[in-house]
């Protein structure tokens, strides 16, 4: 059972942390040395999360049993291939467009066939092995690389320079990412699987949830279309802050000298925000863990504003702890919503979540191509997570309504 942890935590540290956020720290130093454009930058992040949505609705096709053993493994050696690939010399940013452009897509494919598949295997794997208590765990691998390829860059970034640190990350990855490979694998079926809504089958998270554990009847119903909007909302908030924070934090002569070591401290806060948000969502339940961390989320986009170095390094602790802790509490409430399906759920979640990324950075860099200033972009962010913030409680109140009058009907008589 630990090795499929270790597994997936590695794997995710590869996919989310590397493949597809090392961007974000190399971002500035790609700039500087090809003449990319901010409006080109946010088309290239469009582009990875369009891959990544792509790779989402295509994973959800994907059988059990050894099939989807090997298209995890296909999507490690693509991603790990499209990462050290973005180093190779293809000239200015004009002449690279068109190979940056299909890399940043691949790899947003293999990203999502990873997340997805990695996710659902360790899981299943957990679930059977009465390991759920570690679920949260699981989700640290996001922060540990977002933290690992911060670090890298702005230790051997100006010795490297930005083409050699994409090369050295993918060759690092391509060592770890034999771990994964040969240590998640989809489990064999169950001889006696419990039925979809059985406590065996969720996480601690999940029953925290107000109106936890209906019937997978409950696939449609309207806490978890809420739920579905909310988080489609989330995706395109968030991801302005994932793509440029680091160019954000370096226009200003003030956050200038943070940079990169922001970078490190949103890995560090998303490190152990699985854990934490779980704990919270403990006491408040998912949808109430939910709301309070969309609410910090809106403090942390917003923070960069003030042109603070404190604020700054507030923004990405917070930055780094919600959003990685809303990814995990919107999997464990949408599991418990739909009946425990983990596959489907995340699957589903991750598409919606996908299509708000590839919505975010294009927009986000053709507003400051034009103004020069960051600030409608972060304030247009926000008010994407309010909304999806707004929608949570909406669903949560639906949720506790129909919870209560479970809770008021007369006990069936005994015949």
């Amino acid at each position: 059972m630990f090795r499929v942890l270790i597994g997936g935590v590695i794997a995710l540290a590869i996919a989310m942390g590397v493949a597809r956020f090392a961007f974000t720290p190399i971002l500035p130093a790609m700039q500087a040395a090809t003449g990319l454009g901010t409006d080109g930058a946010g088309l290239l992040a469009s582009l990875n999360y369009l891959g990544y949505f792509i790779g989402a609705l295509g994973v959800g096709l994907v059988p059990h049993g050894a099939v989807r053993t090997a298209v995890f493994r296909g999507c490690l050696l693509v991603s790990v291939a499209t990462t050290a690939a973005m180093g190779l010399d293809f000239g200015n940013a004009a002449q690279a467009m068109p190979a940056w452009s299909v890399l940043r897509f691949v790899s947003g494919v293999a990203s999502a066939g990873i997340f997805i598949l990695g996710i659902a295997m360790a899981l299943d794997t957990l679930t059977r092995a009465h390991g759920e208590r570690w679920a949260g765990w699981l989700y640290t691998g996001v922060g540990t690389g977002i933290a690992s390829s911060g670090l890298f860059v702005a230790l051997a970034g100006g010795r490297l320079g930005w083409d050699g640190d994409w090369l050295a990350l993918g060759a690092i990855c391509a060592v770890l990412g034999l771990l994964p490979a040969l240590w998640v694998t989809d489990p064999p079926p169950a001889a006696h699987s419990p039925a979809p809504h059985s406590p065996a089958l969720q996480s601690p998270a999940t029953h925290s949830a107000a109106g936890a554990a209906p019937p997978a009847k409950a696939a449609l119903s309207a806490p978890l279309l809420l739920l579905t909007a909310a988080y489609f909302l989330e995706g395109g908030g968030y991801i302005v802050s994932g793509t440029f924070l680091v160019s954000i934090l370096k226009t200003n002569p003030d956050t200038a000298a943070l940079g990169e070591a922001a970078w490190m401290v949103v890995g560090l806060g998303a490190m152990g925000a699985g854990v934490f948000w779980a704990a919270v969502a403990k006491r408040v339940g998912s949808w109430g863990a939910l709301i309070l961390a969309h609410a910090a989320q809106t403090v942390s986009i917003l923070l960069p504003m003030t042109g603070s170095p404190t604020a700054a390094v507030v923004s990405a602790v917070l930055f780094g702890a919600t959003f990685v802790g809303i990814v995990a509490q919107s999997f464990a409430l949408g599991r418990a919503l739909s009946g425990g399906a983990s596959a489907r759920v995340v699957g589903t979640l991750t598409a919606v979540y996908g299509l708000g990324q590839i919505i975010g950075p294009l927009p986000a860099g053709m507003v400051v191509a034009r103004t020069g200033s960051f600030d409608s972009a972060l304030i247009g962010a926000a008010a994407a997570v309010v909304a999806a913030g707004v929608l949570l409680a909406v669903g949560a109140w639906i949720a506790n309504r129909r919870a209560d009058s479970r809770a008021s009907l007369p006990a069936a008589p005994v015949s």
